[in-house]
């Protein structure tokens, strides 16, 4: 199993390739690129990084040695370490995946799957289940996102508006540029409302037959939870008034547990400081998202309404809802109706939509329930 990440765009840019879990860090500064010849020794492949004036022979020194892979990655390894300019990435593939496809176009792409994440996540919070994944379908590669203003992608400054359409139309721009055809498409919360909007948006490059799957989320109106459950709105706009350093991670737990908010988002919404990169600083954490972008994105979120997408599928998508069943958010008696109705609508029009319950679970359904939601989601992963 293999992956390949771009980072944030920034002064220095990190990338970092992937290899039985192994993980083997470069860089590169500014318009300076990755080389990676296609000389193998002993099933490896040399890589080379050159540094501003740095002499070929100097070069010829500092070659890393990495696993083999194929020659399609050779190709396109001045992307590896650069940022792709739209969204920060990790594409983690299955050992069966053949990277010549590119150089042999009698071999099929591999298939492809897209998860995202929900507000104030990153793609990090696939990482576990995507490797998972790519183990038990090793013919399959896993696209994880940062979505804009989070994680890495908050370097790669986007215009507004920050909305549910406008952050579905970065990943299409992704998926186009990294020339891949999805075939399963995996949202979680906000998530869930990208993966529709993207479907809603492109007939291309999205593939027929497509599964789209909205994990904890509807179409339309948000209901929050009820009182003493977490409020993402308030979540948000709490953290508006934290300072953009903070000394401690812990101090910061403290004051959302203080505020009324769980234990677990608590420690959960930390995960998004990273250490500061002021000089002389060496304990302050800064966040590393974009909090003004994230609220407009959640507005959107609670405004967007993507059923008539649901109850009109094009041909050949296919959408599941899961609920999990001691979700943060409330499914009103009248949202599962709707879409058990969409259900029979959608058979007559070539299209599907199925709903499901992930048992023992609450809004983090891959965290919480990440053996129940393998056993529901491997169906879409079979039979390619």
């Amino acid at each position: 199993m293999s992956a390949i990440s771009n980072f944030a765009a920034s002064p220095l840019s990190q990338g970092a390739v992937h290899f039985a879990d192994r993980k083997l860090k470069f860089e590169s500064f500014f318009g300076v690129n990755l080389r990676i010849s296609r000389s193998y020794e002993n099933d490896a492949l040399r890589v080379s990084r050159l540094d501003p004036g740095q002499s070929s022979s100097v070069a010829k020194r500092t070659n890393v040695r990495m696993a083999l892979v194929d020659e399609r990655l050779a190709r396109v390894g001045n992307d590896v370490a650069e940022p792709s300019g739209v969204l920060a990435y990790d594409l983690i593939q299955g050992t069966l995946v053949r990277w010549n496809s590119m150089m042999d176009k009698s071999i099929p792409d591999p298939p492809t799957a897209v998860l995202l994440h929900g507000i104030l996540g990153s793609r990090k919070n696939w990482g576990t289940f995507a490797r998972r994944l790519a183990r038990a379908y090793p013919t399959w590669q896993f696209l994880l996102v940062d979505l804009r203003c989070h994680g890495d992608s908050t370097s790669i400054k986007k215009r507004g508006p920050h909305t549910v359409a406008s952050t579905a139309l970065d990943v299409l721009k992704l998926v186009a540029q990294l020339r891949i055809t999805p075939r399963v498409l995996v949202g979680h919360s906000f998530g869930g409302k990208v993966v529709l909007s993207m479907v809603e948006q492109a007939a291309k490059p999205l593939a027929r037959p497509v599964r789209v799957w909205v994990l904890d989320a509807t179409p339309g109106k948000v209901r929050a939870g009820g009182d003493g459950e977490d409020h993402p709105a308030e979540l948000i706009h709490f953290l508006s008034k934290l300072p953009k350093e903070v000394i401690s991670k812990q101090e910061v737990v403290n004051a959302l547990i203080q505020q009324g908010f769980s234990k677990d988002v608590a420690q959960w919404v930390v995960t998004n400081l990273k250490p500061a990169a002021s000089f002389g600083s060496s304990s302050s954490f800064s966040w590393v998202f974009d909090l003004e972008g994230i609220a407009e994105m959640y507005q959107s979120y609670d405004e967007t309404n993507l059923w008539k997408l649901v109850e009109n599928l094009p041909q050949g998508v296919h959408v599941n809802f899961l609920k999990a069943e001691r979700s943060l958010h409330r499914w009103a008696l009248e949202d599962i109706q709707r879409i058990h109705a969409a259900e029979e609508l959608a058979v007559d029009g070539g299209g599907g939509v199925e709903m499901h319950v992930l048992e023992d679970a609450g809004h983090w359904v891959h965290a919480d329930n990440p053996d129940g939601l393998f056993r529901i989601l491997a169906s879409s992963f079979e039979g390619f």
